[in-house]
């Protein structure tokens, strides 16, 4: 089996929560990583003993215990806004990987629970701590197969759909920015930046500057003014 063959049929058995836990920016770079050899097969625990025991028979391996230094496993819990509280500040929108929480800004938001992967990341933004994870019953906490595939299509959605506004935002600036150069300069502003120009120019060589007669009046006033100000902050 390819390494990508192998990623992805390691990545199929993870429980898509996308909660970085196993020190991963997501399921499917930590598959890469089981795959290519940099990362171990306890360190996930939305998947807990059971994804665990799935990994190692596919890749051959003894099961091991959870790493507790990614988390312990514990039951299936959904965020929960305090919407009296909330300010609408839209961070914990951002912050969901799977795009379960919606709402507008200076807007209460609110989490849409079937589509919760439970995976904390909404807490640490929030600036008033409006948010708590609510553990579900027993009836409703078992997360199978199609709740992970219909999470990591919404993962993979949300992630193209980012890659797009940032290119479209990326556009937006350079095309204003070429606008910006395509505009005619005015003729004041021109006339100074030559002025400036020719009396660094000269000033360096330590001649008189040649084009300073037939200034605009306005033009000569700011020129007059720097050299005030120049003068000024030079006397002790």
């Amino acid at each position: 089996m390819s390494g990508d063959a192998l990623a992805e049929a390691i990545d199929a058995l993870l429980p898509q929560t996308q909660c970085t836990k196993c020190g991963y920016s997501g399921c499917l770079p930590y598959a890469r990583a089981i795959a290519a050899g940099t990362a171990d097969i306890n360190q996930c625990p939305p998947g807990g003993a059971a994804g665990i025991s799935k990994l190692a028979a596919l890749l051959g391996r003894e099961p091991k215990p959870l790493n507790p230094a990614n988390g312990i496993e514990r039951p299936r819990a959904v965020a929960l806004i305090d919407e009296t509280r909330c300010i609408g500040c839209t961070l914990c929108i951002q912050a969901c990987p799977v795009d379960a929480i919606v709402g507008a800004p200076k807007l209460m938001h609110t989490v849409i629970a079937e589509l919760c992967t439970g995976c904390d990341l909404c807490l640490p933004p929030c600036p008033v701590d409006c948010i708590d994870m609510v553990p579900l019953e027993q009836e409703q906490a078992q997360w199978i197969q199609t709740m992970a595939d219909a999470a990591r299509a919404r993962f993979q959605f949300r992630s193209l759909r980012l890659a797009r506004e940032q290119t479209e935002r990326a556009g937006r600036l350079a095309r204003k920015a070429q606008e910006k150069l395509e505009q005619p300069m005015p003729d004041a502003k021109k006339a100074l930046i030559l002025a400036a120009m020719e009396r660094a120019r000269v000033r360096k060589a330590g001649i008189a500057p040649r084009n300073m007669d037939n200034l605009p009046p306005q033009v000569a006033a700011e020129i007059a003014a720097i050299d005030a100000r120049r003068k000024a902050a030079k006397k002790p």
